[in-house]
């Protein structure tokens, strides 16, 4: 499904949300993160793919690759370690701590007895379990009943202690709430909630790494006409168009976020005109995608922002993993996960079909960036859908010419 949101604006990025999140606190972010040794010295490459350009009848594809990141193999390794820098810095203020010290674990034993807990699906959890790991404090993570074995498994390897629910991801997170309200933790979640919003914006802001990197990685090149975004609840779809929309103003590209079927949070909240619920089970293939209700901060960010919507079925990611594995000629094999492919999924859905795709305003000259979220966070399901291994991907990758 595609609705195109009555409520998108082409105004300059408004003053009450730049006080919320800006470019200025984003490069802070950055600059901070650069001393965690969990994370590359460099920004994710953004690779051309001419074939598959050609092969949709777009101009240009771009994708920015974020399963090089960092160990954790994800994007959210932007995200957890700085919202937990900066909560200890609020919660500890008179003990000049910073950044690069934190993570560098030289408080750890000032800190052992700080606790730290939030729900998650995967990715979120395990860059949080790994941050707490390098400062040296106590982490908790809150499973629901979808989250695998694999993905327990690679969170747990950080430190951190599991704690299984019931029920989806909404309920983890209120689960994970109750916890810190019983025991006096500092809930550190990538969602926000009636009362809640701080440090998920933290969060969001230090996504604006990716799209720093983005705008020093185009340099003279045409900026993007199109940019498709990961929904879920919205957190890093809100950083990133924050970063950009700042940046260029009036002339900011057209977003559009994709999301599951059967997990439409958001586009259920721009059909309402108001932060809102998933119509279906939640139960996605695309785990990081599998949210139930949308964080009502990062709702302020797209409600006037994203000029689409659209759903897909997990089918159609399946699809995009192999193509992005296969590659081509002239385009490198990509090693990308389940939700890292939802925008590659809607763009070939919104190609296939000439009216959808004028709607949008694609065709042969636009050119389109596409952000690949994750790698294989969970390999042997990778192996299962893709027919190939992470590491003959991988190879295969390591010998393109």
């Amino acid at each position: 499904m595609l609705f195109a949101n009555p409520n998108a604006t082409r105004t300059p990025y408004p003053r009450a949300l730049q006080a919320l999140m800006n470019i200025r606190q984003a490069n802070e972010s950055r600059q901070w993160l650069a001393h965690w040794p969990q994370l590359r010295a460099t920004g994710t490459p953004l690779y051309d793919l001419p074939d598959l350009a050609a092969e949709l009848g777009v101009g240009q594809v771009r994708v920015k690759d974020e399963s090089v990141r960092s160990p954790l193999g994800s994007f959210k390794a932007l995200g957890a370690p700085i919202a937990l820098v900066r909560l200890i810095l609020r919660t500890f203020p008179g003990h000049g701590f910073t950044a690069a010290d934190l993570f560098a674990g030289r408080y750890a034993s000032q800190l052992a007895g700080f606790s730290v807990v939030s729900a998650t699906d995967g990715n979120h959890g395990r860059a949080l379990a790994a941050a707490a790991q390098s400062v040296g404090c106590r982490c908790v993570i809150v499973l629901h009943a979808h989250v695998s074995m694999e993905r327990e498994q690679a969170i747990a390897a950080y430190g951190a202690q599991i704690v299984r629910v019931e029920g989806n991801y909404d309920a983890s997170v209120a689960h994970a709430a109750g916890l810190a309200q019983a025991h006096g933790w500092q809930v550190v979640s990538d969602t926000s909630y009636d009362g809640y919003e701080q440090i998920p914006g933290d969060v969001m802001q230090g996504y604006g790494t990716l799209a720093a990197e983005l705008v020093e990685a185009r340099g003279q090149d045409p900026a993007f006409t199109h940019v498709f975004l990961q929904g879920g609840v919205g957190g890093l779809a809100a950083g990133i168009v924050s970063y950009l929309w700042e940046l260029m103003g009036e002339q900011r590209p057209t977003f559009i976020v994709v999301e599951p079927e059967q997990a439409d949070c958001l586009l259920q909240s721009a059909m309402a005109g108001q932060p809102g619920a998933a119509s279906g089970s939640v139960d996605s293939l695309m785990a990081g995608l599998a949210c139930g209700e949308t964080s009502p901060l990062a709702w302020r960010f797209l409600q006037p922002s994203v000029d689409f919507f659209m759903t897909l079925g997990d089918c159609d990611a399946i699809a995009a993993m192999r193509r992005l594995a296969q590659g081509g000629a002239r385009d490198i094999p990509l090693l990308a996960g389940e939700s890292a492919v939802a925008g590659l999924a809607g763009l070939v859905r919104l190609m296939a079909v000439p009216a959808l795709a004028a709607r949008v305003g694609l065709g042969r000259d636009s050119r389109v960036l596409l952000i690949s979220t994750e790698g294989a966070t969970a390999p042997n399901l990778y192996t299962e859908l893709v027919g190939e291994t992470p590491a003959s991907v991988l190879a295969r990758q390591r010998a393109w010419d």
